[in-house]
């Protein structure tokens, strides 16, 4: 048999650049005549390695260079296909009533267990329940949460139609059947996921309705005990962890980073198995303890070296394997940075050499999901008689999420550098308050108005107010809204991440809330710049 792989892989390494490869054609070539569907089978075995999309008509061709262009508009549901397969999954566990009497309870009661010991900080053990339940209560969500943070990599070109991808603590798959569905038929993606507990019988059969071109290995092991030099190990693509111009071309760590004993040591080991051009995703819930940790390990890893830009493949370096002059000259580069952990995004770095060290609450939100099946059933089945239950318990379509992607390559998804000379610094704050200022800061926050900040009652805001940062600041910064025109509408329009410019912005301090309030009102001009 491995003769005859060995056939097959040199035939299509002939054909690929020649013609597409047909299957029905080169088992003529292959000792023994095998079966086209045989060939087939191969052809699908030798994709990642030979970098081959397998096409609707069968035959294999390689796969292009074009990077994947952005979603257009919302993520509206949780596909219809994987809904099924969940819920087939559901029916040959507990039965065709799964969602009644005691299995339906069994289910409840899991899911809140799992989220009572979430909102406590305690660990969760993933045994076939919790799996189940935690599918039935998460998928969805994170299914749409990856495909935003993925949008701000597309948008800049830098998401490949070929990927090789880790993900981390992948569960039952809801960020990897995002990242499935995202990328065009025409891509080739070589996913590995690493996932110990039971959880990875949920994520298996799940994988089983992504399309042809998506090549799953799933690692039953912890991530600590993972080891990189398995992938390729089996016939793979080859690849080698131990250099820096090899490696994974997307690492995803999501919303598994709470669960690690050593989540930074994890990271940091995610990090030195990126391609030079790759980048570690990371994502968590958005609520305060997970969102500022999560923004705390952001902090923790920046700015360390994990290669030189000479063992990265860059030649423009001097005897220190440092870009030459780069940082002699104190710039703030990508050719600066090479080879260290680089914030791409969402958060920003606007002042050459600042560091935010304000405690970091920031998270997306987007459109609500329409609620899948599986969850109104479990939800309309509860028993009347339940004391605990209130209508939409089980139901979870928010779409709320903390991302932070970070690269070795130096590039920044904004890259600007601004100076005291035409722009307020954040972290000067102080010598500004009562004035009007002109300031510049990415807007990281949906409107916070009369939502809950900090778990207590801010007295029904109805302004809209959002979280502004420029990557210096010590202390919170918000935009607040107090009269809305023409002139300072671009900061309701702008996205979360999006870089405004604001013009005769009052500063104050807002000593309830230990926090600047800016103020935009019929003085303030915001402009959308990057």
């Amino acid at each position: 048999m491995s003769d005859q792989r060995e056939s097959v892989r040199s035939n299509a390494k002939y054909l690929q650049n020649v013609r597409p490869i047909d299957p029905d054609e080169i088992c003529e070539y292959v000792e023994g005549n095998p079966h086209p569907a045989v060939v087939r089978q191969h052809l699908r075995e030798l994709a990642p390695e030979l970098e081959l999309v397998e096409r609707d008509d069968g035959t294999f061709v390689p796969v292009g260079d074009d990077p994947v262009a952005p979603n257009r508009g919302p993520v509206e549901r949780f596909p219809a296909a994987y809904e099924q397969r969940l819920e087939d999954l559901l029916v040959e566990r507990y039965g065709v009533d799964w969602h009644e009497d005691a299995t339906g309870e069994l289910l409840r009661s899991t899911i809140r267990r799992f989220k009572r010991r979430y909102l406590e900080r305690r660990p969760v053990e993933y045994d076939d329940d919790v799996a189940a339940g935690y599918a039935i209560y998460h998928l969805p969500g994170y299914y749409a949460a990856v495909q935003y943070a993925l949008d701000d990599l597309a948008e800049r070109g830098l998401l490949g139609r070929s990927l090789r991808v880790l993900d981390i603590g992948a569960g039952v798959g809801g960020p990897a059947l995002g990242l499935c569905d995202y990328l065009p038929d025409d891509a080739l993606l070589d996913y590995h996921a690493v996932e110990p507990s039971a959880a990875a019988d949920v994520l298996e059969e799940l994988l089983e309705e992504t399309g042809p071109n998506v090549h799953p290995t799933i690692h039953r092991t912890t991530v600590e005990a993972f080891d990189p030099a398995e992938v390729g190990s089996d016939g793979g693509a080859a690849f080698d962890p131990t250099a820096p111009d090899d490696g994974f071309d997307l690492v995803l760590a999501c919303n598994v980073l709470s669960e690690l004993e050593e989540p930074a040591a994890v990271l940091r080991s995610a990090l030195e198995t990126l391609a030079p051009d790759g980048t570690l995703l990371a994502m968590a819930p958005a609520d305060k303890n997970t969102s500022v940790r999560l923004r705390e390990l952001e902090r923790e890893l920046e700015d360390e070296r994990l290669w030189t830009p000479a063992e990265m493949g860059f030649d423009e370096t001097d005897s220190d394997g440092e870009v030459e002059g780069a940082e002699a000259a104190g710039a703030d580069d990508a050719a600066a940075r090479r080879g260290r952990v680089t914030v791409y995004g969402p958060t920003v770095r606007l002042w050459p050499g600042e560091r935010p060290t304000d405690r970091g609450w920031t998270f997306d939100v987007r459109p609500d999901l329409a609620v899948p099946s599986f969850q109104r059933k479990l939800d309309e089945a509860t028993p009347a008689d339940d004391a605990e239950h209130a209508p939409g318990e089980f139901v979870n379509v928010d779409v709320q999420f903390s991302t932070s992607l970070l690269r070795l390559d130096g590039k920044r998804r904004i890259a600007l550098a601004l100076e005291t000379s035409d722009w307020a610094k954040m972290a000067e704050m102080d010598r500004h308050v009562p004035n009007r200022i002109d300031l510049a800061a990415a807007k990281l926050s949906r409107s916070l108005s009369d939502a809950d900040r900090d778990g207590g009652d801010h007295g029904g805001r109805s302004n809209p107010l959002f979280k502004i940062s420029d990557g210096s600041e010590s202390i919170d910064h918000y935009a607040v809204v107090t009269s809305e025109s023409s002139l300072n509408r671009p900061l309701l329009e702008a996205d979360y991440g999006e870089v405004c410019s604001f013009e005769r912005i009052l500063a104050l301090w807002n000593d309830d809330e230990e926090a600047y309030n800016l103020v935009v009102d019929e003085e303030t001009i915001v402009d959308r710049i990057g």
